[in-house]
């Protein structure tokens, strides 16, 4: 059994397959280069050094949110582009889940930081278990004091930050949790498409997935473009008020 994990999630790019026991080919960048770009090359290439055709998958992971607006969306069309073709399932993998996969195993808690802008971040807290990853709060864009005032809820466990959103926030964990704070380090800070080609494969081992006609991508908030345009329809809604008035 092969899957194929895509990641466009965050700023870094990757491409990777695995089959029942092993990790067989994994690609990252991290270039800046548009995803749009390289990402189908990515594939192409990885599949070849897999030493597997297309028709040899079955099933395809990509990352599924938060992160990137742009980004998610082009590896999600190129998955379930490819996943139509190939009649096989596609995965979305929460982003948070497969980076907090990184350190599994670890003791204490596993808290994903994402740098999500406006002063917050995309997390959520996780704990080892025998049987993968448990969610302890669901996944949010929240403010950093309000994450730190969650995790005051667990205060004897140490609380392990991985994430783009540590060289953003790092001295601000320090200074609030102290030695209860360690950090993960640089190769383990992205999304992998390792990781999404393995939480991809346990997956479709475990269930059948549903139909990826409806799979989309999980932002936990609106986009920019979105907000302004709610802001616009707001100033001409009250305009509109007025004038009937």
């Amino acid at each position: 059994m092969f899957v194929l994990g895509i990641d466009t999630a965050t700023k870094v790019a990757g491409a990777a397959v695995v089959g029942e026991e092993r990790l067989i080919a994994d690609r990252y960048i991290h270039n800046l280069k548009t995803h749009s770009q390289i990402i189908i090359p990515m594939i192409r290439q990885v599949m070849d050094d897999a030493g597997i055709k297309p028709h040899d998958l079955h099933g395809i992971a990509v990352t599924g949110g938060p992160g990137s607006f742009t980004g998610l969306r082009i590896g999600m069309s190129v998955a379930k582009t490819m996943g139509l073709a190939l009649k096989i399932p596609v995965m979305g993998i929460p982003t948070l889940e497969l980076l907090a996969w990184n350190l599994y195993r670890v003791e204490g808690l596993i808290c994903p930081i994402l740098d999500a802008k406006k002063n917050e971040v995309y997390t959520c807290i996780y704990k080892s278990i025998d049987s993968g990853l448990e969610e302890l709060i669901n996944p949010a864009a929240l403010s950093i004091e309000r994450l730190v005032s969650e995790l005051s809820g667990y205060e004897k466990e140490k609380v392990n930050f991985l994430g783009d959103g540590v060289p953003v926030f790092g001295d601000i964990i320090r200074e609030k949790l102290g030695s209860r704070a360690l950090f993960g380090t640089m190769i383990n800070s992205f999304p992998r498409a390792a990781a999404v080609a393995e939480l991809g494969l346990r997956q479709l081992k475990k269930e059948q997935p549903g139909d990826s006609t409806f799979l989309q991508p999980v932002y936990l908030r609106k986009s920019e473009a979105e907000l302004t345009w709610e802001q616009k329809m707001d100033i001409i809604n009250e305009g509109n008020c007025h004038t009937k008035g």
